[in-house]
């Protein structure tokens, strides 16, 4: 069973996520560590620091593999993070989406095969001004697609509105 966790951001999504775990899960991290990037590196270290002693933290190279094999209880944070660095693998910033379609199907079919109880966090961007950028709108549009192949195979979804979560489903 599936649940996905959609919030814009600093709307608690990612603390609601980690709310519905056991004390024992797995935390599927999709960042990437720039070292060049303090601030960035601050993010990432304050959800490292509130992660339960009894969580292990993973950084597969395939996400979708990951979750094919997957067991026991698993938080993937996030699928935005996830997309981006999918855009960025397969060149797609200048629109060039037909790898990024075809890792966002391995995703979605993933989670809808997964055994592992599997709660997913994603960043909702259909609510916000529509991006001054060809690659922001680009992203938009990915992800909000994206989310919605994860919605139709997902049990739960919850929308977090300024830390106030939403069942949608």
């Amino acid at each position: 069973m599936a649940t996905l966790v959609l919030g814009g951001a600093r709307s608690g999504k990612s603390a609601h996520a980690e709310g519905l775990m056991p004390a024992e899960a797995t935390y599927v991290a999709t960042a990437r560590v720039d070292p060049a990037d303090e601030e960035w590196q601050e993010r990432i270290a304050v959800h490292v620091a509130r992660r339960p002693p009894g969580w292990r933290t993973v950084e597969p190279p395939d996400l979708p593999a990951y979750l094919a094999t997957a067991a026991g209880p698993v938080i993937v944070d996030d699928v935005a993070t996830w997309l981006t660095g999918v855009m960025d693998d397969e060149g797609a910033w200048d629109g060039t989406l037909d790898g990024v379609r075809r890792e966002c199907d391995r995703l979605v079919t993933a989670v809808a095969e997964c055994r592992a109880e599997l709660v997913l966090v994603s960043a909702e961007v259909g609510l916000g001004v529509v991006p001054s950028t060809r690659s922001g709108r680009l992203f938009r549009d990915q992800l909000g697609a994206l989310n919605a192949g994860l919605a139709e195979r997902c049990a739960s979804v919850v929308l977090l509105v300024a830390g106030i979560p939403l069942r949608l489903r």
